[in-house]
Formats: structure tokens, sequence, C-alpha cells
């Protein structure tokens, strides 16, 4: 993804269609691989063109700090980001912990 050219995400509160230019170096990636791997600043990026839903994925202590972004001294809830149960719910899933492959 790092070769991928995005474009700047629109502003004003322009819906993005799929057929942005803002999706075309992402289309690729994810139909041979069927899943993302992307940058804090990619990720950050998407996210302002909407409502972020996110899950988390704890695997490890990790996962104490993501479920403490959801609690009232941090509440992302406030910038957008609503957390989801399932990952069909959700627009990305946040693996917090070691994950190995053997």
């Amino acid at each position: 993804m790092a070769d991928a050219k995005v474009a700047a995400a629109p502003t004003g509160g322009a819906l993005v269609k799929s057929q942005d230019p803002y999706f075309a170096g992402l289309s690729d990636e994810l139909a041979d691989k069927g899943f993302i791997v992307a940058a804090a600043d990619d990720l950050i990026t998407w996210a302002r063109t909407g409502s972020l839903m996110w899950m988390t994925f704890g695997l490890a202590c990790c996962a104490v700090e993501m479920m403490q972004a959801s609690m009232p001294r941090y509440d992302m809830e406030r910038f957008g980001a609503a957390p989801r149960a399932s990952p069909r719910q959700s627009d990305v899933m946040i693996v917090a912990g070691t994950l190995t492959n053997k």
C-alpha cells in the first residue's frame, strides 16, 4: 500500500462512493488478500470521510488500553468513532496484542 497514490479525503461532508479515487489504491489489495494492512495515518485519513465503526479484538494486555478508549475519560464516541460488536458491523478491526501464525 506504500506504493498506492491516495487522493485527499473529500471536504465539506461530501458522500464518498466506492468509485472515488480515494479508494482506487486499496481496491487491488482488498481483492487480492481480502483484507488491508494500513498505517495509522492512512486509517485516520479514511476515517475523516465519515464515522469510523471499529471493533477491537483483544489478544493480550494491549486490549485493556483499547477498552479504556471507550470509557468516559477518553470517550472516542465524541469524535465520531462508534465501536461495534461483530466484524460484519465494523469498518475496521483493531487487533491488539501478539498474533502469530503457526
